[in-house]
């Protein structure tokens, strides 16, 4: 979204006292720990599941609120599809029946969570898929009834937004009036991805990349709950997020929002986040529908991309949210191969809405919708309901209505429209009489009328603080120089080390760089309530060592930065780099960033640093990758921390990582790269006014980690790199089938063992058979040093030359927490759509020719086991 309003004032700094921990009471909620079996702790879900134990057969099976916040770091304890109605526009590929659950969802189904609700998902750590097919269609008959009584009018208003700034919220659909029981209070639509933008007293969370980061769907899964709390509690219908840009250009303006450069972690992040946000009462709504890879020209560019290369990286995420039970989907700004995002059929309608089983609602990103006839590409909502702001009139309204009526857009098609708003509506059980109304004015901020200033943070600094830490990657760390050890004197040296001049909002929708950076900027934003600054946790937390700290916030004076740190037991120096939408321009950088280097010349004040302090250590906030090539073997850089934009409590979690009262198990969610050039796509530029601009992903498959291996470049530090202040080993890989007592789909899985592509059929992307656990992949990790720690480890599958996939997939990961000495046997399971490549022709996932195998490592290339997936008596 392209939105720029006036800034909301806040109250002051809160002083936060430290609380550290798990999360133990969450407003009554409860995460639950699944119950496993004995020696077995699962720590994530099903299809790629993994598991934890002990290999003295510890079995853990308590709830959170159990867990006392007095022991180990929290990272030491983790938390434990349905085909819809297709729309006039689309037809079947072919006459194949198909349906995802074979039996009724209340019956034992192996590999099935029954009877789903959005309120009661499956626990992080189940291995099994929930079905929230009897949950739609309770929604359907709901919204069914309901619009039997509407007029065509109200189904259009339903679909239609009331236009800029014409309501309380970013996106506002209309009431219907309560005549003869047709009322229907209409809906708030919110941003963002990290928090309710727009708002007061609300947290402002980590970002989606500091988030993915941690490699922790505990965490994800939290961070996504607390936050649908707030936006329930403000009185919002949708938040609009998750956003799953994919980060194929490393200088891409809204990765920060995202989850990083894999589309295997951005879709576990994103199932994970719609699981969390939707179990708290609100809309989610996945983002960008497809493509929206940089933000130059995005509402004047066509991502032109083979089909291929669209399933396996750039709509998977989408697949993954559909599984979670979306209630709803924004389409893009950019076209798609010369068609825009929200009026092309071949995505909305045939990938999403057939292929995936899709039974919610696409909106458009605000002023993307460019016909009436989009209704009949698949396109449900327009938001925020005008052609542009406040130019009076619509696409829809008035002229979906005409259209109806003139016969060129189906009376089915509305009705199928309005029918998905609402069940998605019903879904959330938003009817209920105790669901909150909007008590915010985001475009009135001072309207006391309009503005009940509804506190809604409780305790959830917490959660932000400890992801904060936990998404933190150690990068460098010689001789020891962290955790730091009662030092005797230290400085900060840098802006980012400091508050900003004015305060945490002083620029709208956070469009500046002044002092911490703890989030991009944009509409992906929320405003500050408080926001600890580095300065301030170290020095509360240096007057414990009784250290002496002194501090120098400039980032241009390099003599004096220099000579600053002589003599100093340790110098800290905080650079930082950011970026956001194009609506804003932050020192030239028009959204996306027009180098990847330091802002403010951060690469020479290192370097003047280090040339006068022989422990210099460097911590980075940075929305993204940067070239550290200037200073990272510079012999006095001891130690590097690559802190991320971390939100509110960006100071403490530095703090406790520096510290060492974390031990840091983040994990690099892309790659840094030695050179620009290494990377495999660059931004786009030029164009004219009126020019569409052509962006050719060209690359396909090979984005990030891919390209570098498939390429044989050797980055700086890899994807999924990151070091810790403990060692870890693995051992004993063990590789095997998983057997299933049902047998109601035994021939489709038989059909793929041969090779042969899964059916063309309504839902059948999110197939059961395709998605349950096929294999299990069984490792011990042995803490060989001398603190607690968790270790990140990945497995990467490893198709055969013949499939033209790139030489490693991440298709599992998990964090597992392990006391010095001690071992752990981790488990992740497998699905056939996990080792399945796309086939363009039979428009299916297939098997492909040939041996796959496994690598189980500590990163992207830092194997540690290899291993193969069993050959079928059936292939």
């Amino acid at each position: 979204m392209n939105i720029l309003v006036p800034q909301i004032k806040h109250a002051g700094h809160v002083g936060m006292n430290k609380v550290y921990g798990v999360m133990k009471h969450l407003n009554g909620a409860c995460i639950p720990i699944a119950v496993v079996p004995s020696s077995s702790w699962h720590a994530s879900h099903s299809p790629s599941s993994t598991s934890a134990s002990a290999t003295s057969s510890l079995s853990i099976s308590v709830p959170i609120s159990a867990v006392p916040s007095s022991s180990v770091p929290s990272s030491a304890i983790p938390l434990s599809s349905v085909p819809g109605p297709v729309s006039a526009s689309s037809s079947a590929s072919n006459s194949t029946t198909f349906s995802p659950f074979p039996t009724p969802s209340q019956a034992s189904v192996p590999g099935v969570y029954p009877a789903t609700d959005p309120k009661t998902p499956p626990p992080v750590n189940s291995p099994l898929i929930p079905d929230f097919a009897p949950a739609w269609a309770a929604a359907y008959n709901k919204a069914k009834k309901k619009i039997a009584g509407f007029t065509l009018e109200e189904k259009v208003s339903v679909a239609t937004g009331v236009g800029w700034q014409n309501g309380r919220c970013v996106g506002n659909v209309p009431s219907v009036e309560p005549a003869a029981g047709r009322g229907w209070p209409g809906l708030c639509l919110e941003d963002s991805p990290l928090g309710v933008r727009f708002a007061d007293f609300v947290t402002a969370f980590p970002t989606g990349v500091n988030t993915a980061a941690t490699f922790s769907r505990r965490l994800i899964r939290l961070r996504s709950l607390l936050m649908g709390k707030e936006h329930v509690g403000k009185g919002v219908n949708v938040a609009l997020g998750p956003m799953m840009n994919m980060g194929r250009v490393a200088a891409g303006g809204r990765n920060w929002e995202g989850f990083g450069a894999d589309p295997f972690l951005t879709g576990e992040a994103a199932y994970e986040t719609i699981l969390g946000m939707q179990s708290a009462g609100v809309q989610a709504c996945a983002k960008h529908l497809v493509d929206n890879e940089q933000e130059h020209k995005r509402t004047q560019s066509s991502s032109d991309v083979d089909d291929r290369t669209q399933h396996e990286i750039y709509t998977h995420p989408f697949l993954k949210s559909v599984m979670a039970g979306v209630a709803s989907v924004m389409c893009s700004y950019n076209q798609i191969n010369g068609t825009y995002a929200c009026e092309n059929d071949k995505v909305m309608n045939d990938i999403v809405k057939r292929e995936y089983g899709f039974q919610g609602y696409i909106m458009s990103d605000w002023q993307a919708t460019h016909s009436t006839h989009s209704a009949n590409e698949g396109l449900d909502m327009t938001m925020p309901g005008d052609v542009t702001f406040n130019s009076g009139d619509s696409y829809f309204g008035a002229n979906l209505t005409a259209a109806v009526r003139s016969g060129s857009v189906p009376q089915a098609r509305v009705d199928d429209i309005a029918t998905r708003i609402l069940a998605a509506w019903y879904l959330l059980g938003q009817d209920a009489p105790s669901y909150p109304e909007t008590n915010f004015d985001a475009f009135r901020p001072d309207d006391e009328e309009t503005n009940a200033h509804i506190d809604v943070q409780e305790d959830h600094f917490k959660l932000v603080r400890e992801i904060g830490a936990a998404s933190t990657v150690l990068l460098k760390n010689i001789n020891n120089a962290l955790p730091l050890k009662k030092p005797r004197s230290i400085v900060l040296i840098g802006s980012d080390a400091g508050p900003g001049k004015i305060g945490p909002n002083q620029f709208g929708d956070q469009g500046g760089n002044d002092g911490v950076l703890a989030m991009g900027w944009g509409s992906g934003t929320a405003n500050f309530t408080y926001l600890v600054s580095p300065l301030e946790a170290i020095q509360r937390r240096a007057r414990k060592d009784r250290t002496s700290v002194s501090w120098f916030l400039d980032d241009f004076n390099l003599a004096r930065a220099g000579n600053i740190a002589i003599g100093k037991s340790a110098a800290l120096v905080f650079i930082n780099s950011d970026s956001g939408e194009e609506y804003i321009t932050v020192d030239g950088n028009q959204g996306d960033r027009k180098n990847l280097t330091a802002w403010h010349g951060g690469d020479n004040l290192v370097k003047a640093v280090a040339a006068q302090n022989k422990n210099t250590i460097v911590i980075v906030h940075s929305v993204g990758p940067l070239i550290v090539e200037p200073w990272i073997e510079h012999a006095n850089v001891t130690a590097v921390l690559w802190a991320g934009a971390p939100g509110q409590e960006a100071g403490n979690s530095i703090t406790d990582v520096l510290y060492g009262v974390y031990n840091p198990s983040g994990r690099l969610p892309y790659t840094i790269a030695k050179r620009v050039s290494d990377y495999s796509a660059q931004l786009v530029l030029g164009g004219g006014p009126q020019d569409i601009l052509s962006i050719p992903y060209t690359e396909g498959l090979e984005i990030d980690y891919r390209h570098f291996d498939a390429k044989n470049i050797t980055p700086r530090f890899e994807f999924g790199f990151g070091l810790s202040y403990t060692k870890f080993s693995y051992s004993d890989l063990q590789v095997s089938r998983i057997k299933h007592q049902d047998t109601t789909q035994s021939d489709l899985e038989h059909a793929w063992e041969a090779g042969k592509a899964s059916p063309v059929s309504q839902g059948s992307s999110t197939a059961l058979w395709l998605h349950r656990p096929a294999y299990q992949v069984t490792f011990n990790i042995r803490n060989i040093g001398s603190r607690y720690g968790t270790e990140i480890p990945q497995l990467y599958v490893n198709h055969p030359p013949s499939a033209g996939e790139p030489p490693a997939l991440l298709k599992g990961f998990t964090d597992v927490a392990i006391p010095a000495g001690q071992t752990r046997t981790v488990t992740i399971n497998l699905s056939r759509y996990d080792l399945s490549i796309w086939d363009t022709v039979q428009q299916g996932w297939r098997k492909p020719d040939g041996p796959i195998n496994v690598t189980i490592g500590a990163s992207s290339r830092d194997a540690r086991l290899h291993g193969q997936i069993p050959v079928s008596s059936h292939s």
